[in-house]
């Protein structure tokens, strides 16, 4: 996961997480994310104070249990 800051931003703290793939600094939904934004581990989904990114988790769901499958 990482964070999208406020408008402000990184003074304005963090206004939404999203899931990344690995370590990029693009989200799955396509929003570009500061390069230094706080980083949590996508165990973390969901257990947050700020929200997170509703199209993230949607593809995040979608694409997680194949990651987890050995392909022949």
């Amino acid at each position: 996961m990482r964070a999208e800051y406020g408008d402000g931003g990184p003074a304005a703290g963090v206004k939404l997480w999203h899931m990344v793939r690995g370590t990029e600094a693009v989200a799955m939904c396509g929003r570009e994310l500061g390069g230094d934004a706080p980083v949590r581990e996508a165990s973390d989904w969901g257990k947050t104070a700020e929200l997170c990114c509703h199209t993230c988790g949607a593809y995040y769901l979608r694409e997680t249990p194949y990651l987890a499958t050995e392909h022949p």
